[in-house]
């Protein structure tokens, strides 16, 4: 298949079209609910514009409303979110290993910002099956568009205030399905099947942890799992720089 012949902003946001369509929904739901827990306009915008955390948000207004220290919200809120530090090398090295010989990234504090797991795996998934010559323009844009989608649905939610989904209950936990969804489509088009142990040992310490815990802990475990068995199984780790087995 041949590659895209230029990562052109514009062909970024309609990559992010898709993400879009997820993240609106579900950013009005946020809104909603920050305005139901007692958070003002400014307050619940300013989460989405400068924290940009997904469900992390909705963790973070659930423990400020349950009055839990600032602190434990903070530390809760980078614990969760650890992993972006990792997407952008990890997209550049997927980048080089498609034979570019010099990536941009002059640009990398801006479309950086807007690496979150559906962007990620989105871009990921296109360089990596070789259907994209990846440039900053077209990541900024995919990113954009996401961004743009996640705020503005943000203050359309919290304009409408934390009644506006009492009478349809069944439309709030829809939309809530709509982002994990969106993900698991867009990992299950990147895996090969080389990959699926690491998956099933991923899914497994996520259900021990959980049963015999909490979720929070299943979600935990599943984590630190899933990583360990990339690290480890024979395969995944070839896969990572590139190198084929023999």
């Amino acid at each position: 298949m041949e590659r895209e012949a230029t990562g052109r902003f514009g062909n970024g946001l309609l990559a992010s079209l898709p993400i879009a369509l997820a993240y609106f929904p579900v950013a009005v739901s946020f809104g909603v609910t920050a305005a139901k827990t007692g958070f003002s306009f400014a307050e619940a915008a300013f989460m989405s514009i400068v924290i940009y955390a997904g469900a992390s948000q909705f963790l973070a207004v659930a423990l400020l409303a349950g009055n839990a220290s600032p602190l434990l919200a903070v530390v809760s809120l980078l614990a969760m979110n650890a992993r972006h530090l990792l997407y952008a090398p990890a997209l550049l090295t997927l980048v080089r290993q498609t034979g570019a010989s010099v990536v941009s990234t002059r640009w990398s504090w801006f479309w950086a910002h807007g690496l979150t797991d559906e962007v990620f795996a989105s871009a990921a998934a296109r360089v990596a099956g070789r259907q994209l010559r990846w440039g900053e323009a077209w990541q900024a844009g995919i990113g954009l568009g996401a961004y743009a989608a996640w705020v503005s649905g943000t203050i359309v939610g919290a304009l409408l205030g934390g009644g506006a989904f009492e009478r349809w209950p069944a439309v709030d936990a829809a939309l809530a399905f709509l982002m994990p969804a969106l993900f698991l489509s867009l990992l299950l088009a990147m895996l090969e099947r080389r990959q699926w142990p690491v998956v099933v040992v991923a899914m497994l310490a996520f259900a021990l942890g959980s049963a015999l815990f909490s979720t929070s802990t299943g979600i935990l475990l599943g984590m630190l799992g899933g990583g360990l068995a990339g690290a480890f199984i024979p395969g995944n780790a070839d896969a990572t720089t590139g190198e084929e087995r023999p």
